[in-house]
């Protein structure tokens, strides 16, 4: 982790990236990161304007117990479930970095400035839990800049626009496929139509819709390496970057159509595509490889600080490199379907791996601080 110290302060490439109209946002969040000072250097340094957390970063985090000795001890003493504990040091956190962020908030009218808090990745399947989840979470945070992350799961969809009906900000997270992605826009939509309906200040809701990127590659990758032919190993490295184009081009579409004329007309916000998982998984690949070719007006691009860093130091920001790049996008996916690689079944794959890697994080979370807790004479049930 860089010190603020350490933060350099002509970030060209991040400059460029956020003139370009890309909102920077942090894929990482701990304590010993927002009490450094090292969040507040980032937003002054490296252009960050948003926070997105998830169980695995959590687990990092609190897993190791650095910064969270006092308050486990508090909380250790009043005798609370691990459940309890945990949404307490989660919630903390994300209401120290919303703190953090509010300047960023209030200056760009409630655009960026956010930081992203997931529901119990175990409520993924379960309509209703997932709302009343979220409804708790934003009361406990008690922050207008936060946004309540709700997985893309078909359960997911009505809890988004049940949660954005009740004027509650959103992340949707874990989405891998187009279909799923135009199912989130029209959730969303939705939910607009609901506040509205209510009378709800329809340009105090904003969301977003994290489109998970490098995973993609990872799956089809190895399927093309176990063809071998010269075709397939043609494509590696193409199919993240086509998926997420085509997602632009669908949000565009969508964005341009009769139904959210009508809502932005009663000045309602955008639902902005948001690049998740944009630190590359293969070592041959460039590191800035899903910053550099993932370049629109109006997207997110979430960066582990790895990947920030690598961007602040050579990434290639050339504008705009996704919106002409639909017809080849195309090509692309068609040329791996064409080697019998399905496209429906590797996302629906990927979704499914998505919810049970954030399950496994949230159970070896729980299992931390329990032994935390035990360890302070407590029985945490």
């Amino acid at each position: 982790m860089i010190t603020v110290t350490e933060a350099t302060a002509s970030a060209g490439a991040l400059k460029r990236l956020s003139d370009e109209g890309v909102s920077i946002w942090l894929d990482d969040l701990s304590r010993r990161r927002i009490e450094s000072g090292n969040l507040a250097g980032l937003v002054e340094t490296r252009n960050v304007v948003g926070v997105t957390t998830n169980p695995s970063i959590f687990q990092a985090a609190i897993g190791s117990g650095e910064g969270y000795e006092e308050q486990l001890a508090d909380l250790a003493v009043r005798g609370v479930t691990v459940d309890e504990a945990v949404r307490m040091m989660t919630t903390a956190d994300v209401r120290a970095a919303a703190d953090v962020l509010r300047p960023v908030y209030e200056a760009t009218g409630g655009r960026d400035g956010r930081v992203s808090i997931e529901v119990d990745p175990r409520l993924a399947h379960d309509t209703a839990a997932t709302v009343a989840e979220a409804r708790q979470l934003a009361w406990l945070v008690d922050r207008p800049n936060v946004m309540i992350k709700i997985p893309a799961t078909k359960a997911g969809l009505p809890a988004i626009t049940e949660v954005i009906g009740a004027g509650i900000s959103v992340n949707v997270t874990l989405i891998f496929s187009l279909e799923r992605y135009r199912e989130v826009m029209d959730a969303y939509l939705a939910g607009l139509e609901r506040a509205q309906a209510a009378g709800l200040d329809l340009s105090a809701i904003h969301s977003v819709a994290s489109f998970f990127v490098s995973r993609v590659d990872a799956e089809i990758d190895k399927r093309l390496t176990l063809l071998g032919t010269d075709e397939a190993l043609a494509l590696k490295g193409r199919a993240a970057l086509a998926n997420a184009r085509l997602a632009y081009e669908a949000y565009e579409q969508v964005f341009a159509g009769p139904r959210w004329q009508a809502l932005g007309g009663a000045h309602a916000n955008r639902q902005r595509p948001l690049w998740a998982s944009t630190g590359v998984k293969d070592p041959a690949y460039k590191d800035t490889l899903y910053v550099d070719e993932l370049v629109a007006p109006g997207t997110v691009n979430t960066m582990p600080e790895a990947t920030l860093n690598a961007v602040a130091d050579h990434g290639d920001v050339q504008g705009d490199t996704v919106t002409g790049g639909y017809a080849q996008a195309r090509a692309d996916l068609a040329a791996v379907e064409r080697l019998g690689i399905s496209y429906d079944e590797v996302v629906r794959q990927l979704e499914n791996e998505g919810v049970a890697k954030f399950e496994v994080a949230w159970q070896d979370l729980l299992d931390a601080v329990t032994k935390s807790l035990n360890s302070k004479g407590v029985d945490a049930e």
